[in-house]
């Protein structure tokens, strides 16, 4: 932590909340996450919020071609003062916003994406990364509380986000990381979760998306009780149709399985290919 601090303080630069600047200290886990994301020799890796770069030299000494996104200009200065001269043609740094860019600029080709997320972007984050291309495994240190969202297969804590994700990956793994292992400590539990990619990976529409994001903004109703109060159309038509194929239509939101919210993307598919 002192190396931590130390380094702020020479760039007389305090964590700002705002950005979610919580930065990892611990060793241990910073070693664990590049065990899971390995092999990482002349892999692409795309990392989120670079802060001091930390995980970033890891994963160029572990052989990365890492393309990171930072969009704090004093830490991205910093950064591209004591990077690039070391790593001249495996540093490919970005000063933007993460989700707006959220593959950090990396343009095609297979990836892996090594990261510690800023909490307050992790849900939007994932949006644009599940639209894809999408990357071979994902490695990420994340609220504990988003972590369980995210890997919810049904239940309380399931929500479209988590629809979306399971679709496309599988989690292997997930552990616990307290609040000592980062600078400053945040108030919240901590994860470090990886997935792989499934080996034919489903990738809703931002229709179907959208669609299911309107459902469980109304998760304590039953879902033909949500349909009904939807605006006439395509979309009310086709999710009427969808309820019939439901063994019980008085269930909600979260106790509908991932094949049964698939169904739903194929029913919009084959609409659009009949239209």
């Amino acid at each position: 932590m002192n190396t931590c601090v130390e380094k702020l303080r020479m760039l007389a630069h305090g964590p700002r909340r705002s950005l979610g600047q919580n930065f990892l200290i611990d060793r241990n886990i910073l070693n664990r996450a590049l065990d899971l994301a390995a092999p990482l020799v002349g892999a692409n890796v795309v990392e989120i919020g670079s802060g001091l770069g930390i995980l970033t030299e890891a994963l160029l000494n572990a052989g990365a071609n890492v393309y990171a996104v930072e969009c704090d200009q004093t830490l991205y200065d910093d950064l591209l003062h004591q990077l690039p001269p070391k790593w001249p043609n495996s540093l490919h740094l970005l000063l933007g916003d993460a989700v707006k860019s959220p593959r950090a600029g990396f343009a095609g080709g297979t990836y892996k994406v090594v990261a510690n997320l800023p909490y307050a972007i992790s849900t939007p984050w994932l949006d644009g990364i599940l639209r894809g291309p999408l990357p071979e495994s994902m490695t990420l240190l994340l609220q504990r509380e988003a972590a369980q969202r995210f890997m919810a297969a049904k239940g309380a804590k399931m929500g479209a986000i988590s629809i979306r994700l399971s679709g496309a990956f599988q989690s292997v793994h997930d552990l616990p990381v307290a609040p000592s292992c980062f600078f400053p400590r945040p108030k919240v539990e901590s994860a470090l979760v990886h997935w792989a990619r499934r080996k034919n990976p489903f990738i809703f529409s931002d229709r179907t998306h959208a669609l299911i994001r309107f459902l469980f903004t109304h998760r304590r109703k039953q879902l033909r009780g949500s349909i009904r109060r939807m605006a006439p159309g395509a979309d009310r038509e086709i999710l009427s149709k969808w309820l019939q194929s439901l063994a019980d239509p008085t269930l909600r939101a979260e106790e509908i399985t991932l094949s049964h919210w698939q169904y739903l993307e194929e029913l919009f598919t084959s609409i659009c290919e009949s239209g």
